[in-house]
């Protein structure tokens, strides 16, 4: 006899989302997994953050160069 393969009734299993999504219902998600999500965004922050300095850093050498 075939084994069953749910796979193939029910369609592939729901995967999480690897990152937040703002407005997200958190409800289903674990201690752990609310913990992993905090990292994410901490680490999302400082990239944005990171962004940002680089831009200022751009438009503070543009001007430089054309007041000299």
């Amino acid at each position: 006899m075939a084994a069953f393969d749910e796979e193939a009734v029910f369609g592939p299993k729901l995967k999480k989302p690897a990152a937040h999504e703002i407005g997200q219902n958190l409800d289903d998600l674990s201690e752990l997994e609310l913990a992993e999500r905090i990292g994410l965004l901490k680490g999302e922050i400082e990239r944005l953050e990171g962004a940002i300095l680089s831009r200022q850093a751009t438009r503070t050498a543009a001007a430089a160069a054309f007041k000299a």
